[in-house]
């Protein structure tokens, strides 16, 4: 009886700390594209890889655009906090393109939609990822 019981408490333990790790995933959607030329870029960063040449994005997609619009998936984010990055690359040449001024020739935009002159910033774009699957919908 006693090994049974035990057999019981195990297997119970060990689905409840594997409902525990099941994996976080973040939907990205962006209906505002003003073309379907190139691709979108995404990033998932934290706070050390955001806006660092260093560093790449924990995560990246590619994306072709169709109808103006992609909808894309980060799988398996650990919790933690985080900010998206996306980039209409129209040229297809993996990089964002500046003008003889430093402004952005192609169209981005960063999670929480948080839009300033000059560069993103990391406290503006971050959100929480904790123990359920995010949805965020990024404006051009």
């Amino acid at each position: 009886m006693k090994t049974i019981i035990l057999t019981l408490v195990f297997t119970l333990c060990n689905l409840i700390s594997n409902a525990q790790e099941q994996p976080i995933s973040i939907t990205v959607t962006i209906t505002n594209i003003k073309n379907d030329n190139g691709q979108v870029l995404l990033g998932l960063h934290n706070e050390n890889t955001f806006l660092n040449s260093k560093s790449a994005p924990l995560q990246s997609i590619k994306t072709p655009i169709i109808n103006g619009r992609i909808q894309v998936q980060f799988i398996n984010v650990t919790p933690g906090e985080y900010a998206i990055i996306a980039l209409h690359d129209e040229n297809n040449n993996q990089r964002m393109d500046f003008n003889m001024h430093q402004m952005p020739m192609e169209d981005y935009g960063v999670s929480n939609n948080e839009m300033s002159f000059g560069p993103p910033v990391f406290s503006d774009a971050k959100f929480i990822v904790a123990n359920k699957n995010l949805d965020f919908n990024i404006r051009f």
